[in-house]
């Protein structure tokens, strides 16, 4: 059963990092209708990591809740779209 907490960050603007409170998260790329395939992505002991469909560049910042992030326009819920 999937597990309907984990985030979901996108980066319709093109930024070149993206700051997230999270380390198991869903990057779904741009909004839809032009995202790419919504793919789990998980940090482990890392700091970072690097989406493999769009490059973008996930930073974990300690400071931040687990469905935050900087640039906050980066957050994509999932139950309005």
């Amino acid at each position: 059963m999937a597990n309907l907490d984990i985030p979901y960050f996108q980066n319709s603007n093109g930024n070149e990092r993206i700051e997230i409170g999270a380390k198991k998260f869903m990057c779904i790329g741009s909004l839809p209708p032009f995202d790419h395939p919504h793919v789990f992505l998980e940090m482990g002991q890392k700091l970072q990591t690097i989406c493999p469909y769009c490059s973008t560049k996930y930073v974990f910042n300690s400071n931040l809740g687990e469905n935050e992030c900087n640039p906050i326009s980066a957050v994509f819920n999932k139950e309005i779209a």
